[in-house]
């Protein structure tokens, strides 16, 4: 087995390119006289260090891979080694009694379905909602009538509620399968950057690109994807489908975070599901040149390091506050599936060339505030979407509000510097206080004081805040053992997001490939 060797902590100013990093980890592996295979030294990772606004500087590190055994590697500051990682899965004893069936086609359920493919199994995926194309004109035609399609929106659809969002591939599970996903996007059209950016993401335009090329390589290798279509009554060896029962050698559910209608439909059938914490917030947006200008110090570095991006935390006893989603030059979107309800969320092109920036700013919600209820999570979360809905206007508009009158309990006035980005400004003046439970009122409010002490002008009072956010993870969880089974059906393999064992597109497309691989190593394959 090849051994990674990996050079860290090397600090560059910003102007240095790739081949300069390469060379000062070439003369650091010579220096310590380290042998590595020739042509194998590439980057590994690269950060941008902004701590300091007058010395900003690239924070990289570089691998190369050596046929020594890792154990005989000698220690050296500043390098570490580890087994380079490979897929492998041994083939199982059992035979299929039928074709695997994959309910939902999101990241989860593109790379199960992929690794089965792989390896023979010709799986069918079953998904809500449209195809790319159809999907984003779908999207759109909402946009301009208010009609909303429940089927096909931003949440259900070809690759998921992430096909519309910046397309951030941050995660933080330290899983060595994460290297597969992202060599997998690159092959499917996703920029190369992505394999060793600290930050990588995709942007909306090119993972639409990147959705439509999994489809393809799937299809390619016997998988059939299905799509318009629901899958019901979900059991050991059969589904439902347009209401006729299929016999399946498995399913695996991977339904999106927000399918509540087939959680109901499992909890009914009788399936372990359970709350679990899951987050509330509102939408804010700053000018993208002042972030800029407050991040780096000057806007104009940019051009050079991308667009400044943030995440900030707060926590006060067992709540916390923080941002999600940040999108540079994004737009904040329509995220509801329902009708008579206000959902956002964010979204950005690659380019990220948007006028805006927008976050999700968002409380912790804990299981005790629904008495630990599934069905009470989930109704939780449509409340507060119907008030919005009713808040904004009755026609998918979005309640709005500066921080300013945030604070002081004043419906509206945002003022025309910062223009609401949610559906070309279609937003209508309200007042979260009222809205929002007070916990998240409370932890908002301490929130945005906090983080404007840590970003400039972060909390200004005319900053508009856009919400309702709700959809940040899955409210509940659908328990499974420990080979990957739903608790009780041998047959079922609950995955990804909305299953409760993800958080964003690159954790959810990893356990889509442990749930594969608990498969493969179950029932006979070629």
């Amino acid at each position: 087995m090849k051994t990674q060797i990996i050079i860290d902590n090397i600090r560059t100013p910003i102007t240095a390119d790739d081949n300069e990093i390469l060379s000062i980890a070439r003369r650091k592996l010579q220096k310590n006289g380290i042998s590595f295979i020739e042509g194998s030294l590439h980057l590994h990772k690269r950060s941008i260090d902004a701590r300091k606004k007058q010395n900003i500087t690239f924070v990289s590190s570089v691998v190369a891979q050596s046929d020594a055994d890792v154990s005989m590697m000698k220690s050296e500051s500043g390098i570490r080694y580890q087994p380079v990682s490979e897929l492998s899965v041994e083939n199982g004893k059992e035979n299929l009694d039928g074709r695997p069936y994959i309910v939902g086609f999101g990241p989860a359920g593109i790379f199960c379905a992929l690794l089965l493919a792989e390896r023979g199994l010709r799986p069918v995926v079953i998904e809500r909602g449209a195809p790319v194309d159809e999907r984003v004109c779908k999207v759109e035609s909402f946009y301009k009538t208010g009609i909303l399609d429940t089927e096909t929106n931003i949440q259900f659809g070809a690759g998921g509620a992430g096909t519309f969002s910046d397309g951030k591939l941050v995660t933080r599970i330290g899983d060595p399968r994460s290297e597969y996903v992202l060599k997998k996007l690159v092959e499917f059209g996703a920029p190369e950057n992505i394999l060793w950016d600290a930050k990588p993401h995709i942007g909306t335009d090119v993972l639409r690109e990147v959705v439509s090329r999994a489809h393809d390589m799937i299809t390619s290798l016997g998988g059939e994807i299905i799509y318009n279509t629901r899958a019901e009554r979900i059991g050991d060896g059969h589904l439902t489908i347009n209401g006729e029962m299929v016999k399946c050698g498995f399913v695996v559910l991977c339904p999106g975070h927000s399918s509540r209608d087939t959680y109901a439909e499992l909890i009914k059938d009788g399936f372990c599901v359970e709350a679990k914490p899951f987050s509330i917030g509102v939408r804010v947006e700053h000018l993208q040149s002042e972030l800029d200008r407050s991040m780096f110090g000057n806007e104009g570095l940019a051009e050079r390091l991308g667009h400044a991006e943030y995440q900030l935390s707060y926590r006060k006893g067992d709540r916390g506050v923080y941002t999600f989603c940040m999108c540079p030059g994004g737009e904040v979107v329509a995220a509801t599936s329902e009708e008579g309800g206000v959902v956002t969320n964010g979204m950005s092109y690659h380019a990220r060339d948007g006028k805006n920036a927008n976050a999700a700013v968002a409380v912790s919600v804990l299981p005790e505030d629904f008495n630990g209820d599934p069905c009470m999570a989930i109704e939780f979360q449509r409340k507060l979407e119907r008030e919005a809905f009713v808040a904004g206007g009755r026609n998918y508009y979005a309640p709005c509000q500066s921080i300013g009158n945030f604070y002081d309990g004043k419906d509206g006035g945002f003022g025309n510097k910062i223009v609401p980005s949610y559906m070309n400004s279609k937003v209508n003046a309200a007042d979260f206080n009222k809205l929002l439970p007070n916990f998240a009122v409370s932890m908002l409010k301490e929130g945005f004081s906090v983080f404007g002490k840590k970003i400039k002008g972060y909390d200004s009072p005319n900053v508009p805040l856009t919400g309702i956010e709700t959809r940040t993870s899955a409210p509940v969880r659908i328990l499974r053992n420990d080979k990957m089974c739903a608790i009780g059906h041998d047959l079922v393999y609950p995955c990804g997001e909305g299953a409760g064992y993800a958080g964003g597109i690159t954790s959810a497309a990893v356990d889509g490939i442990r749930v594969a691989e608990a498969i493969l190593s179950r029932f006979r394959h070629d």
